[in-house]
C-alpha cells in the first residue's frame, strides 16, 4: 500500500486492547429512553412489544458476532459476554463497544415496523456502549446477577407505581410519595390487598429479563437421526442461583 507523509498521523491513535484471559462485557443503553418510550406510547408499565423488540435486535448482534456466549436483555438495555479467549477485532475495545452498539441501534429500528406495524420511530433511538472486563469466573456471575437484581427491583418498583396511577387514580407524585421508603414486601402488599395482583405469577420476562444462551441442541435428519447444532435459545430464568449455570457448564468453560 503506498504511503504519503501523512501517514504520520496514525501514530495519535491508541492502543485500548482488552486484557486477555478476562470476560469481556459490552453492555448497550438506551439514551432519554424514558423520553422516547413516552412519546411512542409504549404501554405502562411494560410493553411487550418493546422488550420483544430489544430481543429481536440482541439476537442479530449474536447472530453476528458467534463469539458472544450469553446475553442478558432488561428494560432498555443488553449485556452481551464475550468469551475469555475471544480475539475479534484483536480485543480492542472500541471496536467491540462500537460495533456492537451499532448494529443493536440499526436492528433496532429495521424490525421496527415487527413490533409496531401501525407507527413508525418519530426519530432515530439513540444506544450508547461501554466495555467492561470481569477477570474471574465469580466475577461475570456476579455482574449477571446485579442486573437481574437491577431488573426485579425495577420493576416491582414500575409495577406497584403504574397500579396506582392506572387503576387508582393516584397523579405521579402522590403515587412516588406513597412509595417512598417502601421495601419489596411493602410494595406486593399493595398489589395483592389493593389490586388482586399477585406478583410472582406476573410474566417471568418482566421479572427476570430475558437470558439469549449459545447451546447445541439436536436436530432431526432427514434419515430418521440427530446431531447436534448450536442454535440461540432464548430463557426468562433465575442466573443468580447455580441452577442455571449447572445445566450450561459449557459457558464457563474455556473452548
Amino acid at each position: 500500500m503506498a504511503k504519503s507523509k501523512f501517514e504520520y498521523v496514525r501514530l495519535f491513535e491508541t492502543e485500548d486492547r482488552c486484557l486477555p484471559n478476562s470476560w469481556i462485557v459490552v453492555r448497550v443503553d438506551g439514551k432519554g429512553f424514558h423520553k422516547f418510550s413516552t412519546e411512542h406510547d409504549y404501554e405502562k408499565p411494560n410493553d411487550l412489544r418493546a422488550l420483544s423488540l430489544m430481543n429481536n435486535a440482541a439476537m442479530s448482534v449474536m447472530e453476528e458476532f458467534k463469539d458472544i456466549c450469553l446475553a442478558y436483555g432488561q428494560s432498555d438495555e443488553y449485556s452481551f459476554v464475550f468469551r475469555k479467549e475471544t480475539q475479534v477485532y484483536s480485543r480492542r475495545s472500541a471496536k467491540l463497544s462500537t460495533n456492537v452498539c451499532s448494529l443493536f441501534t440499526s436492528a433496532f429500528v429495521y424490525y421496527w415496523s415487527e413490533h409496531f406495524p401501525t407507527s413508525k420511530p418519530l426519530y432515530p433511538p439513540v444506544f450508547d456502549g461501554r466495555t467492561v472486563l470481569y477477570p474471574s469466573n465469580q466475577n461475570i456471575r456476579d455482574y449477571l446477577s446485579w442486573r437481574q437484581a437491577d431488573c426485579h427491583i425495577n420493576n416491582l418498583y414500575n409495577t406497584t407505581f403504574w397500579a396506582l396511577i392506572l387503576k387508582a387514580g393516584l397523579t405521579p407524585v402522590e403515587a412516588e410519595q406513597k412509595l417512598k421508603g417502601t421495601l419489596s414486601g411493602d410494595k406486593n402488599e399493595i398489589l395483592f390487598s389493593q389490586f388482586s395482583i399477585n406478583y410472582n405469577k406476573e410474566p417471568e420476562m418482566l421479572r427476570k429479563g430475558t437470558i439469549l444462551v449459545r447451546r447445541k441442541v439436536p436436530i432431526a435428519l432427514p434419515d430418521g437421526g440427530t446431531r447436534e447444532k448450536s442454535q440461540i435459545v432464548q430463557q426468562h430464568t433465575d442466573i443468580i442461583g447455580d441452577e442455571f449455570w449447572n445445566e450450561n457448564n459449557h459457558l464457563l468453560t474455556i473452548s
